[in-house]
């Protein structure tokens, strides 16, 4: 299994590689806008295209397997174990504002189980690869959480949902709080690069509610490769596959968060 997962990881670089030169050459020229449903939840043609390119890549390789797309590319082979779940651009607003924080998001499941993930910057050409019990790497170099152990010395990440307005789980009064003990939170507007982030160590913790499997699949292999955790808010094993909260961190801090997320001890 090793070496298909290897195989796997490769081709999935090679197509980041490809969908990120559509994105860079895209990226502060004009192009078509569209909304879906939520305030500022865009689509630009560079999605569509970046998805395209993914999708028509894959399905020529490994036509018997399934797939799983954010703009609305759903392959699915009844027969497969095998699942590609793909975001052809995550952070599409920063990308429709010309801010150049998005990243292109790609991970391979078997039977739901992540099997390897790729998350590519285009912009800074960072390159993010993890294989499962293989280690996570950026451009090559093996990655590792960072070793931080208290809240306040930490730097943090978070996202928030569509539906903020509506403060699903509570996510404003989640942030007011940790955001009151003076812990430094940054929102970069892409869970996969907060993902990676952590992996690197740049980041010590983050969390969201509401993400989509393509939007955390490839980023939580790459955390947990790199020595860190990913779990639900109450600490509950994460399933890839639904519409959930999210809590990844250094393992260091994830009993401190936990806490924080469910019980507001701040």
């Amino acid at each position: 299994m090793s070496k298909i997962i290897k195989e796997w990881a490769s081709f999935a670089t090679e197509i980041a590689l490809s969908a990120g030169d559509v994105l860079r050459k895209g990226f502060g020229s004009p192009f078509a806008i569209s909304s879906k449903p939520g305030k500022q939840n865009l689509v630009t043609e560079y999605d569509k295209a970046s998805e395209n390119l993914l999708i028509t890549a894959i399905k020529s390789c490994y036509p018997t397997h399934s797939i799983i797309a954010e703009e609305g590319g759903f392959y699915i082979q009844q027969e497969s174990q095998v699942t590609w779940i793909i975001d052809p651009l995550d952070g599409t607003v920063n990308f429709a504002h010309e801010i150049p924080l998005f990243s292109i998001s790609i991970a391979v499941a078997v039977d739901k189980e992540i099997a390897c993930g790729v998350v590519y910057q285009p912009m800074t050409r960072e390159l993010f690869v993890a294989q499962k019990q293989e280690g996570a790497f950026l451009n090559g170099r093996l990655l590792n959480v960072s070793p931080v152990s208290q809240i306040n010395q930490a730097l943090l990440a978070t996202g928030f949902p569509y539906d903020v307005h509506k403060d699903p789980l509570h996510c404003i009064e989640n942030f007011s709080k940790i955001l009151r003990t003076g812990t430094p939170i940054r929102r970069l507007g892409s869970a996969a690069i907060d993902l990676a982030y952590v992996a690197a160590g740049r980041f010590d913790g983050f969390w969201e509610v509401g993400l989509n499997s393509w939007d955390m699949a490839a980023g939580m292999l790459l955390v947990k490769e790199a020595g860190g955790m990913v779990t639900h808010y109450d600490g509950t094993e994460h399933q890839i596959f639904g519409y959930y909260n999210l809590l990844a961190t250094n393992k260091y801090l994830h009993p401190i968060m936990i806490d924080y997320l469910n019980k507001g001890k701040i």
